[in-house]
């Protein structure tokens, strides 16, 4: 199963772009989710998620809806040695998705500084202890982490591996599609390289318009973790101004077209 959305779906400057003038802030998940089935929750890097919130918005949306959520940056950022505590809050509050099955991973996004150093390796697999049995898609901004030994610990610690589409500097991870676990996860950060490493505002660095000709590079690479993992998560984080929206209308329809040709 493929399953496509947008990185986050609460922004201010998609009024106009997507949601109506008129349209209620309270009202925009329910109008989000009748264009698309999944949505990659990231709020909760910023501060922890609560159960209570996470618990209404779950009632926003119809069944077959699934939220993937980003995990709080005390628990890759950080990353201090007593954060047990912390690991427990935010597993915790993911209840009143996994209740309803809206739930459909953790993505634990580390920082190009986290380097690939055995200590950070270690601190990997306890990743994987703590959020138990939690289906966890882990994305490494570092190419440092592209080696077949760190593919075999993904696979080994149930791990996902976060594909990505972003600008092809050397020291980043280049578009490669790998599953190491049921869960396969792909997102479209945007290629503004000029952005990318100096910019006022954080999304500046995801102010970028995808072609036709690039998202159908990826074409081939989402079939490819969907015929190898159980689900496939493909979101756009090109957020600025509604252009996410424009990337995963694109993607159905270019995924769309693939697959009718085989069918």
């Amino acid at each position: 199963m493929i399953r496509i959305g947008t990185s986050g779906y609460s922004y201010d400057d998609w009024i106009g772009h997507f949601y109506p003038a008129s349209l209620k802030k309270s009202d925009w998940l329910e109008f989000y989710a009748r264009h698309f089935d999944t949505t990659e929750l990231n709020f909760s890097y910023y501060k922890q998620p609560e159960a209570g919130m996470l618990e209404r918005m779950a009632a926003k949306v119809p069944p077959g809806f699934v939220f993937t959520i980003k995990a709080f940056q005390g628990l890759t950022h950080e990353r201090a040695e007593d954060n047990g505590g912390e690991f427990q809050t935010f597993v915790e509050a993911l209840a009143p998705l996994i209740d309803q099955d809206k739930f459909g991973c953790v993505l634990a996004q580390f920082p190009f500084s986290f380097h690939a150093t055995p200590e950070n390796v270690n601190y990997v697999k306890l990743c994987r202890e703590r959020f138990g049995d939690l289906p966890v898609v882990i994305e490494f901004r570092n190419r440092e982490w592209l080696a077949p030994a760190i593919f075999q610990l993904l696979r080994e610690q149930r791990l996902g591996f976060c594909c990505v589409d972003e600008p092809r500097f050397s020291s980043l991870m280049p578009p490669i599609a790998e599953a190491t676990a049921p869960v396969a996860y792909v997102r479209f950060h945007g290629r503004n390289a000029q952005k990318w490493w100096r910019h006022e505002q954080a999304y500046e660095r995801y102010d970028y318009t995808y072609s036709d000709e690039e998202l159908g590079e990826w074409v081939p690479k989402i079939e490819k973790l969907n015929a190898e993992a159980q689900t496939t998560f493909v979101f756009a984080n090109n957020h600025f101004q509604g252009q996410a929206i424009t990337t995963a209308r694109q993607l159905s329809m270019l995924l769309g077209q693939a697959i009718a040709k085989t069918s």
